[in-house]
């Protein structure tokens, strides 16, 4: 898929990405916002980034502020597993 992006003539020029960079770029932001509305597991984020480890995937994550899903529901259920694991009420 292709993509065209315009700049306004008053852009300087040193402010415009070169195109690998840009494409690059564009294509991160699409990834890492996925991500966030859990559309993409960190799996997924790794694979379509061609990462070599998942340390990278969730660094890139954390830079983008893309962090894991977590929600009250599930520390909720997290917490009545651990307390049954543990013996404690």
């Amino acid at each position: 898929m292709q993509i065209t992006i315009e700049f306004p003539d008053t852009l300087p020029p040193q402010l415009i990405p070169p195109p690998l960079h840009l494409s690059r770029r564009i294509l991160e932001l699409l990834i890492a916002d996925q991500y966030r509305q859990g559309h993409l597991s960190a799996a997924q984020v790794r694979q379509y980034l061609g990462f070599s480890s998942r340390w990278q995937t969730y660094e890139f994550l954390k830079t983008e502020q893309a962090y894991i899903p977590y929600h009250q529901d599930t520390l909720e259920q997290d917490s009545q597993t651990l307390n049954q694991v543990l013996g404690t009420p």
